[in-house]
């Protein structure tokens, strides 16, 4: 019994300290997991703190926010003004005026030719009036042909004349004589023209006539070995020189009158209408619309006046114009300040003769051709349809649509709408 309780007890000793290894090693885990339990506990807690930190600033911003979106006081309330639309005005005017139409043309000779002789030779001589640019006078001496064989022909001529003039007393002698040897006869009937030689005086005196035709063209002739001026005027070109042989009705130079230039100027038939010209229009004795032509020489804009003499019945067929020739009456005068050169090309302004009255508004305020704005009295705006007179880049001339003293809109607008309320603005406002 001994043995065995000390067996027993042996056993209870070891056992219990099994137990105590066991359950050191359990409170060992026990206290690891605790401690990894707390650890992942930690970092758990650190993530939630990180993820809810930013959520619980934008709760109190937003939180904010509407405490004071609360608190702000109500706005006051305004009802929508509509935005009215600034233009500038102007007053229509009425006024007298004269239309007026613009173009532009060349200055061309109304007489330029060709100068040449009616009969052949070599150049004798030549005038120091007929050179390039040179001026001269009606019947000015301008070439010399030689004039030798042409005074020749004048001896001769002049001896045939009187030879003919013999034979023409001869056969009067002679037919007298005949008449007095048929009267001697005592015959009462007449004589037969071969009797009296009547026929033979007939041909003495036709060969006188003939003899002094010869005569007559062979002085015309010489005569027409001096070349003389046909008018007063001006040398364009010469082209010949002394010493030269020239043909009948060669060249010898170009010369134009100087006592009327002409200026064509291309105008459309609506221009016409507005100085009341027809085509096919001469002036005649009447005075045609006066012109004002201008051009400017030397650096100064210089003036001169004309008139319309005709209009052309025909539309040119390359411009599809009707040309207005306007003449100028001695261009290169001594009045004239300046000479009004051929060749040269000026501007032109066209005056109709009559006067009449026309509303007369800004270039500015006519749109697409034929309409204007206007701001009645309440300020809306109103678009018209005019009949326009005339215009240029200053004013327009209207005679029917508008009334003197309403007003009309110069400046631009994007989208007109009639009816549309506006703000009219004067320039007498604005200074």
């Amino acid at each position: 019994m001994m043995g065995y309780a000390r067996l027993s007890t042996a056993g209870c000793a070891t056992s219990l300290r099994r137990c105590n290894k066991t359950r050191r090693r359990a409170f060992t885990h026990l206290r690891k997991g605790w401690q990894l339990a707390r650890t992942s506990e930690s970092k758990r807690m650190k993530k939630l703190i990180k993820i809810s930190a930013p959520l619980l600033v934008l709760i109190v911003a937003l939180a904010g926010v509407q405490v004071m979106v609360a608190a702000k006081p109500e706005p006051e309330k305004k009802e929508d003004v509509q935005r009215l639309v600034s233009l500038f005005v102007d007053q229509v005017r009425e006024e007298t005026v004269t239309l007026s139409v613009q173009s532009q043309g060349e200055v061309r000779a109304r007489t330029e030719i060709e100068l040449t002789p009616r009969v052949s030779g070599n150049i004798a001589a030549i005038s120091d009036q007929f050179a390039d640019g040179a001026s001269f006078k009606k019947g000015e001496l301008l070439v010399l042909l030689d004039d030798q064989d042409y005074e020749l022909a004048v001896t001769r001529a002049e001896a045939r004349v009187a030879e003919a003039d013999v034979a023409v007393m001869t056969q009067k002698a002679t037919a007298e004589i005949k008449r007095r040897q048929w009267e001697s006869t005592g015959r009462t009937h007449e004589p037969s023209p071969l009797q009296v030689n009547k026929p033979q005086v007939l041909e003495a005196e036709a060969k006188l006539r003939s003899a002094n035709a010869d005569l007559a063209e062979a002085k015309l002739n010489l005569q027409r070995t001096r070349i003389v001026a046909p008018f007063d005027g001006r040398v364009m070109q010469r082209t010949a020189g002394v010493g030269g042989f020239v043909g009948a009705a060669s060249s010898l130079g170009r010369i134009f009158a100087t006592d009327v230039v002409e200026v064509t100027l291309p105008l459309t038939d609506a221009q016409l209408d507005e100085l009341g010209l027809p085509m096919g229009f001469v002036a005649g004795s009447a005075t045609g619309p006066n012109v004002d032509l201008a051009a400017e020489v030397g650096g100064k804009l210089v003036h001169w006046q004309g008139h319309i003499a005709r209009v052309h019945a025909a539309v040119d067929r390359e411009t599809r114009l009707i040309n207005a020739v306007v003449e100028v009456t001695d261009p290169y005068g001594s009045e004239a300040a300046v000479p009004l050169a051929v060749g040269m090309f000026v501007s032109a302004n066209i005056q109709r003769n009559d006067s009449t009255t026309a509303r007369v508004v800004p270039r500015s305020a006519l749109r697409n051709a034929d309409k204007v704005y206007v701001v009645n009295s309440e300020d809306r705006l109103e678009i018209r349809t005019v009949d326009v007179l005339s215009s240029n880049d200053e004013q327009v001339l209207i005679s029917s649509g508008v009334q003197p003293g309403e007003r009309v809109v110069t400046s631009t607008i994007a989208s007109a709408v009639d009816g549309m309320l506006v703000q009219p603005i004067t320039e007498l406002a604005l200074n």
